[in-house]
């Protein structure tokens, strides 16, 4: 397995169809955990992520699954890694042999604001910064990676909301999903920005709602867990979603946990996201 390293500036080195890549050098972070900066097309601009292999762990195997994890609000590409500790998670599963080796890909949502919800506004494309430019930028780093890689989508808040909504937009390219005490309506992020980012992105009134972007696709919708804390105040809001799917006869996975709206909670369900994904690829064999 290949992980390049961009060098020497200010070219690169290797077929690319971004302007500039910059990756950390190697054992500065973690074993196989790099920082990425790349010049986004989508953002018309710098975009960040972190990027975690296996390698230390077991020889990837070609096609290895990519999982791309959003953060919410306030937050950025670090969340996920430092405050989440899902590298650590997935190392610990790996190394017991209870997943396969993956590669984790934590993007920022683009740092406008307060958060973009991963939506297209008019000055930046942060749905296409994640499924285009993010994924592909993973697949030139990281040779593992190709375009047969099954890609899952997960998040924690404002992640969780745009993992399912990306996943949904884009169910071919999106192997499953899973949503931490996810917003589950635009209207609901007015409690946690000043501004209103569904106005900011020109988001038509009918689809602010999560059930509307599950109304809209006519695919199969990719395999879905949801899951919050009792204590969450986001809680009542998951239930009704669940509600409205099983109503419309959505096959979801749907759990409640003791906790709240915090990384304690995000860091210790992310392992069962894990896992789900894993079992999603054993079914698929």
């Amino acid at each position: 397995m290949t992980f390049r390293l961009p060098q020497p500036w200010p070219t690169n080195p290797w077929p690319t169809r971004f302007r500039t890549v910059r990756a950390s050098p190697p054992g500065q972070l973690a074993p196989g955990l790099r920082i990425v900066t790349v010049n986004s097309p989508a953002l018309g601009g710098r975009g960040e992520l972190m990027v975690h292999t296996t390698e230390h762990l077991s020889s990837l195997p070609v096609d290895v699954p990519l999982v791309v994890l959003l953060h919410g609000v306030y937050g950025s590409f670090w969340n996920w890694m430092l405050l989440g500790r899902v590298h650590l998670t997935l190392d610990r599963l790996v190394a017991d042999g209870r997943v396969r080796p993956m590669v984790l890909a934590t993007p920022s949502d683009g740092l406008a604001g307060e958060g973009t919800a991963y939506l297209a506004h008019p000055n930046a494309d942060y749905e296409a910064w994640v499924m285009n430019d993010v994924i592909d930028c993973v697949g030139e780093l990281v040779d593992a990676v190709t375009d047969a890689s099954p890609t899952f989508l997960a998040g924690n808040s404002m992640g969780g909301f745009g993992a399912a909504r990306l996943g949904l937009r884009h169910p071919s390219r999106t192997a499953g999903i899973a949503m931490h005490s996810a917003i589950t309506d635009l209207d609901q992020l007015a409690e946690f920005t000043v501004g209103d980012i569904g106005d900011d992105a020109g988001v038509a009134p009918g689809e602010r709602d999560l059930l509307a972007a599950f109304d809209a696709c006519t695919a199969t919708i990719p395999p879905l867990s949801i899951d919050c804390g009792r204590s969450d105040p986001l809680v009542a809001a998951n239930r009704e979603l669940h509600a409205a799917l099983d109503e419309r006869g959505v096959a979801h996975r749907y759990e409640e946990f003791d906790g709240d709206h915090g990384w304690d909670a995000w860091t210790d369900r992310i392992e069962h996201s894990l896992l789900f994904f894993d079992n999603l690829l054993k079914e698929a064999r």
